[in-house]
């Protein structure tokens, strides 16, 4: 599945809010990588939801991965805040 790490719009994040993230965000988490694609951070991750689970609900699932991966980056490091962002699905 790819999602998508975005600046949160109701969040009024700083300019640098993407980079500051990338830096500590390793190439390669469990079985989740990450791009740097400028405007957003791009994740792909490697394991799928059972089968007999919708679509939207494989997808909530992995959007939940991703964002449980920010919450924990930004829980360790006092620069970042985990309001400053957004995850969806790369549709």
């Amino acid at each position: 599945m790819h999602f998508r790490i975005t600046p949160h719009s109701a969040a009024a994040p700083p300019p640098n809010a993407l980079e500051l993230l990338w830096t500590r965000l390793d190439p390669e988490r469990g079985e989740m990588s990450f791009a740097n694609a400028g405007n957003e951070i791009e994740v792909r991750t490697g394991a799928d939801a059972p089968v007999s689970m919708t679509s939207d609900e494989r997808t909530e699932i992995g959007r939940r991965a991703v964002l449980k991966v920010v919450l924990a980056v930004c829980e360790d490091a006092p620069e970042l805040s985990s309001d400053w962002y957004a995850v969806s699905s790369e549709l």
